[in-house]
């Protein structure tokens, strides 16, 4: 008797934990995804400040499932669905073949990407941290940035490019802000003694009346304020109202001249949801029901980010750790529905969330009980290395973070640019 075939759209968080949680089971599983690799995003933006390299953050996926023969993995992209015909399309990368998959169940977990509340000014200037390829041309930016500052022999004129503006006080703006000025004070300040270093300003953006809103409001003050120690201008109760060139213009008619604008002021659902026509909330996201299943179908299922799971009166919070709860138990309901046993409800174990904001200080809030300064920066450590996929991986990340703890250095300095070669199209058939 043929194994149920199940389909899994993404290898993030989300898709990786449940198509692991199905290896070795009685299914037949196939992960799609648009890269052979995943990616351990919360340490992208080391990425971006040269502390890490690209491949210390991703593994190759076929990697992953090695050991499990029911698990196949595809690269491609969803270009359609018929979920009443139980099939997807999926197109090989840089716009090969269409095949259509089928499928008994099928789990969507494509993502998300950054929310630039419909500004395409802002889209266009900005530079983003949600993949490999925006950090390494943040990086590169970065490093450009003080190469023309280095030339320009004019103070009025070299202040935009010593300027640097992100937007968004969450965990990836702040985290960002802390390493950056790190890289800077430590690292640049030896390469560049012909600039006078203590003219570079950083400026973190933040809509809300507090950074980290997620956070305790006494965490987030705490964070705040070591934040100003750094020497990083925090602005509060402020938004980016437009972009020309290098000035950017904040509300109450504030004005900043900078060459660098990173954008973390959060993200929206991927667009397949929309491509797909799914059912979705006000926010945007895939309505549910309590078991994960895709309102109106019983064989599809959506986690992660695109998925709008009820959470102490809003939706759950789009990070990495409800994503990998929500694969792991769509894994068990697609065990219990291939053998017709009642489904599990969704419930979240809140495990806690975190944030470093340089060397020595963190926030961390795990069980309700809040943690900062060294105790929180050490949790910080020793969580992010825990996820991490590959031993190897760990090991060199381990390897990285002493490093630049004991030396002050970051080897990681070079720019470059990476020539995108087209893959070979496949000759398999196109889907009718």
């Amino acid at each position: 008797m043929p194994l149920p075939k199940v389909v899994v759209i993404g290898a993030g968080f989300g898709g990786l934990s449940c198509a692991r949680a199905l290896a070795g089971k009685p299914v037949d599983v196939l992960l799609v995804d648009r890269h052979n690799y995943h990616l351990f995003t919360p340490l992208l933006y080391q990425v971006a400040s040269s502390l890490l390299n690209p491949s210390d953050i991703a593994y190759p996926i076929r990697a992953v499932f090695r050991r499990a023969r029911n698990v196949r993995v595809r690269v491609g992209e969803v270009v359609g669905a018929d979920f009443d015909g139980h099939w997807v399309a999926v197109r090989d990368r840089d716009g090969g073949a269409v095949q259509r998959l089928a499928y008994e169940y099928l789990v969507l977990a494509p993502g998300s990407n950054s929310n630039f509340f419909g500004n395409v000014g802002i889209a266009t200037a900005s530079h983003g941290l949600k993949d490999l390829p925006e950090a390494l041309e943040l990086r590169n930016h970065v490093l450009r940035c003080f190469e023309a500052a280095s030339r320009e022999p004019d103070e009025v004129a070299r202040r935009p490019w010593l300027t640097f503006a992100i937007v968004g006080g969450g965990p990836t703006g702040v985290e960002y802000a802390g390493a950056l000025v790190e890289l800077i004070r430590l690292v640049l300040v030896k390469d560049y003694p012909e600039l006078n270093l203590r003219k570079v300003h950083i400026v973190l953006v933040e809509a809300r009346d507090q950074i980290l809103p997620a956070f305790p409001k006494a965490l987030g003050d705490d964070a705040e304020l070591r934040l100003r120690q750094r020497g990083i201008d925090v602005r509060l109760n402020t938004r980016v109202e437009s972009v020309a060139g290098d000035a950017i213009t904040l509300s109450g008619g504030q004005r900043l001249r900078s060459q660098t604008l990173v954008w973390a002021a959060g993200v929206k659902p991927s667009e397949l949801v929309t491509h797909l026509r799914l059912p979705m909330t006000r926010s945007g996201r895939v309505e549910v029901d309590p078991h994960l299943r895709v309102a109106g179908y019983e064989r599809v299922f959506a986690i992660g980010d695109i998925a709008s799971v009820p959470y102490r009166g809003g939706e759950m919070p789009q990070l990495s750790a409800p994503a990998m709860q929500e694969g792991r138990c769509v894994a068990r309901n697609i065990l219990r529905a291939s053998r017709g046993a009642p489904l599990e409800t969704f419930r979240y174990l809140d495990k806690g969330i975190m944030a470093t904001i340089g060397r020595h200080d963190a926030v961390a809030l795990l069980g309700g009980v809040g943690l900062k300064g060294l105790i929180g920066w050490l949790t910080w450590l020793f969580v992010h290395l825990y996820y991490i996929i590959g031993f190897r991986n760990r090991i060199v990340v381990l390897i990285e973070w002493a490093w630049d703890y004991f030396r002050y250095d970051r080897p990681i300095r070079l720019i470059e640019r990476a020539k995108e070669h087209a893959w070979p199209t496949s000759s398999a058939p196109s889907a009718p």
